[in-house]
C-alpha cells in the first residue's frame, strides 16, 4: 500500500513529497495537469522563455536555501533597487551598501527625500538584527501605517513603496500586513532577486527531480476528486481509481483544497494580476542596468521587467524580452492593454522607437495570491487542521510567497511523518 498520497505537484506538494520519501515513506504524487509546478511555470513561445506571470526568487529565503540547489539553477540576478519612471523622467534608487555604483544617482534622486534615504539605511540595520520568528509575529498594522510610524514621507510611500510593494503584494494601497514588508525587506537586504536562466519553471523541475531521486512517484494528468479519512488511513479517488493510504497531503490550489478537505479557514478569494510579455528589437534595448522599472504615476502597468537583460537566455540574440504587469483583473482586451504598455514606454523613453514592440503572450491570473491584511495569519489553517490523516501543504497555511509554499510543504511532511 502507498503510505502517503500527495495531491498536487506545486512547490508545496513537491517539497512535502521529497521530505516524506527521504524519511523512507512510500509517496505517490498525483497532479491534475500535464506538468509540475502549480503557478510556477514557464513556456516556450517563438524562442522566448515566458514565465506564467512575473515571478522572481529571493535567494535569502530560508526555504530556498534549504530546499533548492541554487547553484544548479544557473541563476541570473536583478540589480538591487529600481528605476522610478514617470513621463519624461527615469531615476535610480538603490541600496548603496549592496550596489556602490548606485550611490551617486540614489543620492541625487529627488523622488524621495534625503531623510527617507537615511531611514532606509536605519531600517536595514534594524531588520538585520531582527529574527524572522519575531517578524512573523509582527502583524499589527498595514505597510502604509508602518512606514508612517517610521517617519517615511508621502513621496516615498507613493513613488517607491506603492509600486514596488504593489508588485510584491498586488496591493498598491499598501494595506497588506507589515509582516510582508519586514520579511521581504530583510530578504532583499540579505540576498538577491533572481530568475533561473531557463525560467522560473526550472525550480519545480528541480524539486520534482529531487523528490523522484528520494523515491517519490509523480503521476501527472491525474485529478484527485475525493480525499476521505477512513479509520486509521485515507481513501483517495482519482480518475476511476480508488487508492487507500495511511495519509494524504492536499497540496492543490486553495479552492480545490477547501473542497477536498472542508477546511473553512483556507482563503478562496484573492488578488489577481495580468502580465504581458513583449519582444523588442535588440537595437532598442532599454539599458535598465538589470533593474525593475516602477511606474510612479499609476498601476497601468505597475511594473516593467527587463527579463532578457537579466537573463539573456530567455530571448533570441536579436531580441529583447520585457514583461509588464497590471494589478487586479482589468477588463480591457489583450491588445488594449498592450497599447497602454506601448504608450507608457513611449513616455518613459522618448528617445526609443516602440513601433516594433510585439505582444507575445498575455497571462491573466485571477487568483495570484490571497489577501494579507493585518492579522491575516490568525485566520489561516494549520497543516494538520483537516480531519483524520489528512494534511495541508500550501502557502495558505503560512503566507503568500514562494517561501510560504515551500515551508508549508516541509511542515506538512513533518506533521504526517510524526503521526505515521
Amino acid at each position: 500500500m502507498t503510505d502517503v498520497i500527495v495531491a498536487g505537484a506545486g512547490l508545496a506538494g513537491l517539497v512535502a513529497a521529497r521530505h516524506l520519501a527521504a524519511d523512507g515513506v512510500r509517496v505517490r504524487v498525483l497532479e491534475a495537469t500535464a506538468d509540475v509546478g502549480g503557478r510556477v511555470r514557464s513556456e516556450q513561445v517563438d524562442g522566448f522563455t515566458l514565465d506564467r506571470g512575473f515571478q522572481v526568487l529571493f535567494t535569502a529565503y530560508p526555504a530556498a536555501q534549504a530546499e533548492l540547489d541554487l547553484d544548479s539553477l544557473d541563476l541570473r540576478s536583478f540589480r538591487p533597487g529600481a528605476i522610478l519612471a514617470r513621463p519624461g523622467e527615469r531615476t535610480t534608487l538603490a541600496d548603496p551598501l549592496r550596489d556602490p555604483s548606485a550611490l551617486v544617482p540614489s543620492l541625487l534622486n529627488r523622488n524621495v527625500t534625503v531623510a527617507d534615504k537615511l531611514r532606509i539605511l536605519a531600517l536595514r540595520r534594524t531588520l538585520a538584527r531582527k529574527p524572522l520568528a519575531e517578524i512573523m509575529a509582527a502583524d499589527d498594522c498595514s505597510i502604509d501605517e508602518y512606514l508612517r510610524r517610521k517617519g517615511f514621507s508621502g513621496k516615498f510611500r507613493r513613488r517607491f513603496a506603492a509600486p514596488f510593494y504593489g508588485g510584491i503584494t498586488l496591493d498598491r494601497s499598501l494595506s497588506s500586513s507589515r509582516l510582508v514588508f519586514e520579511y521581504t525587506f530583510k530578504m532583499l537586504s540579505e540576498g538577491e532577486i533572481v530568475v533561473p536562466a531557463e525560467g522560473m519553471g526550472a525550480i519545480p523541475r528541480q524539486l520534482a527531480k529531487t523528490a523522484r531521486e528520494a523515491g517519490a512517484r509523480i503521476d501527472t494528468g491525474r485529478t484527485v476528486d475525493v480525499v476521505s479519512p477512513d479509520g486509521d488511513g485515507v481513501t483517495v479517488e482519482t480518475d476511476g481509481e480508488t487508492i487507500t493510504a495511511d495519509a494524504a497531503v492536499v497540496a492543490t490550489d486553495p479552492k480545490t483544497a477547501a473542497g477536498l478537505t472542508g477546511c473553512a479557514g483556507i482563503p478562496t478569494e484573492g488578488d489577481g494580476c495580468v502580465t504581458q510579455h513583449f519582444s523588442l528589437p535588440a537595437s532598442e534595448r532599454l539599458d535598465t542596468d538589470r533593474r525593475l522599472l516602477l511606474n510612479t504615476v499609476d498601476a497601468r502597468p505597475n511594473t516593467v521587467a527587463p527579463i532578457s537583460e537579466v537573463a539573456p537566455e530567455c530571448a533570441p540574440h536579436d531580441s529583447e524580452l520585457l514583461s509588464a504587469t497590471f494589478l487586479g483583473t482589468p477588463e480591457e482586451t489583450d491588445d488594449e492593454l498592450a497599447a497602454e504598455v506601448r504608450e507608457t514606454l513611449d513616455s518613459w523613453y522618448p528617445e526609443h522607437d516602440f513601433s516594433e514592440l510585439e505582444l507575445l503572450e498575455t497571462h491573466r491570473i485571477p487568483f495570484a495570491q490571497f489577501a494579507q491584511p493585518p492579522g491575516f495569519r490568525k485566520r489561516l489553517p494549520d497543516v494538520d487542521d483537516p480531519d483524520g490523516a489528512v494534511y495541508l501543504a500550501g502557502e495558505y497555511t503560512e503566507w503568500s510567497a514562494i517561501q510560504g509554499a515551500m515551508e508549508s510543504g516541509r511542515r506538512a511532511a513533518q506533521a504526517a511523518r510524526r503521526d505515521l
